[in-house]
């Protein structure tokens, strides 16, 4: 299947306009209506209404709508990792939920990587925790930063270090048992912060904020006030500077962070070259 179908099929869904659709992808309006129609008849299926000033996706439409996107994602990337292994001499993968990216330690880890081994392409991607290791397996990515190691045969893993959260507060002087009116913003780390909460009776109460972006649950924190736990480094200035406040004087969590790969990963060379090269956090 042509590309260029897929892309102009996904624009005119976006735009909902033949016309602005054209202008965007720098073509005429007859040249996208010929695109629609090509691919329409490749699909032996209609893709959308046509009305005047209302064009919408048809029920096949909007089931192609995500593999189009998909397609097209895949080829761009292709046609990236093709132009890139050009001028580098080896790729490696890597991915961590949104998270553990944000990271004040793994984004300077990451710069040392870089620093390391620049002629390297390193691709770091957001991947949510839980897909991390079926991404793994189908060799999607060559390795992971993952604070709770899979529970999976065939992995093999190494400790970068260890990351502490504090429950902090836009009030001071406060106490677990004095917090618990106030808005709970709850950092989705994974199952055994989850589980090490639950143990804080005085946090037992639905959040007004369930996240996975440290960014939003501090940036929260400071407009609205509240109390969270939130990494050691990101409120380390905001304690310093009186915007944030420790609760009981330094309630503190703290959990490792390791980097896991396939014991057979074709990639082991270039990981086990990393990570003698980079050390720890």
């Amino acid at each position: 299947m042509d590309i260029q179908l897929l892309r102009t099929f996904i624009e005119v869904s976006k735009t909902r306009h033949f016309g602005r659709a054209a202008e965007n992808l720098y073509l005429t309006q007859s040249a996208v209506s010929f695109r629609i129609r090509q691919l329409e008849t490749q699909l032996d299926t209609s893709l959308f209404v046509r009305q005047r000033n209302n064009v919408r996706l048809t029920d096949a439409g909007e089931r192609l709508l995500p593999y189009a996107e998909t397609m097209l994602q895949t080829w761009q990337r292709a046609q990236q990792d093709v132009s890139a292994m050009q001028h580098a001499s080896a790729q490696l993968t890597l991915a961590a939920s949104p998270m553990l990216w944000e990271l004040d330690g793994v984004s300077t880890w990451v710069n040392r990587v870089c620093a390391a081994h620049p002629d390297w392409l390193i691709r770091a991607e957001s991947t949510p925790a839980q897909l991390l290791a079926r991404h793994l397996i189908e060799k999607r990515i060559d390795a992971g930063l993952t604070s709770e190691l899979p529970k999976l045969e065939g992995l093999q893993s190494h400790h970068l270090g260890d990351y502490q959260l504090q429950l902090v507060s836009h009030l001071p002087g406060l106490t677990l048992d004095t917090s618990d009116t106030l808005p709970l913003v709850y950092l989705d780390w994974g199952t055994r912060f989850s589980l090490e909460q639950s143990q804080i009776a005085p946090l037992q109460r639905s959040p007004v904020l369930h996240t996975q972006s440290c960014q939003l649950a501090l940036n929260y924190l400071l407009v609205h006030g509240g109390v969270a736990f939130l990494p050691s480094l990101a409120v380390h200035p905001y304690l310093n500077n009186g915007q944030l406040h420790l609760i009981d004087h330094g309630h503190i969590l703290t959990h490792p962070l390791y980097l896991t790969w396939l014991t057979n990963s074709d990639k082991n060379p270039l990981i086990n070259e990393l990570v003698s090269s980079t050390g720890q956090l």
